[in-house]
């Protein structure tokens, strides 16, 4: 594995994902389908808290929302593409906006794959693991 990723969350022997999404159901619905698929999940709100998170635990991959609160998922995607810490974490972008050109704008701040809403729980666990999986290799 890429020595860039985090390891296994040490407590769990599970792999860390973090959701950042400020909508409660939504995060609470990916928060489900990630747990019963055997993933450490931790969540965020908001950029900053994202970051605060992000810098404390170290997460394997990251969902997140593009319409947050403060700063857009585009926005911190980009920055956490850009910073050497983090740039190897894979960042899957979720939205309900379902335009070609909305997932062009997204891939191309970074993100590793980008989801629209509703996301049905075989979506996102495949785009999930296979994420892993690419960056496991690289």
């Amino acid at each position: 594995m890429n020595s860039a990723l985090a390891a296994k969350d040490p407590a769990t022997d599970q792999i860390i994902a973090l959701v950042v999404e400020d909508s409660r159901p939504a995060r609470e619905m990916l928060t489900t389908y990630l747990q019963q698929s055997g993933f450490h999940v931790l969540t965020a709100i908001d950029g900053e808290e994202a970051r605060e998170k992000i810098s404390q635990y170290k997460p394997n991959i990251i969902i997140l929302d593009v319409v947050l609160p403060g700063q857009s998922g585009f926005e911190l995607c980009r920055e956490l593409k850009a910073a050497t810490e983090t740039m190897n974490i894979p960042v899957i972008l979720c939205s309900k906006k379902k335009t070609t050109i909305d997932r062009f704008w997204g891939l191309r701040q970074g993100a590793d794959a980008y989801l629209f809403k509703p996301i049905e729980r075989e979506e996102l666990i495949f785009t999930v693991k296979s994420c892993l999986k690419v960056k496991s290799i690289s």
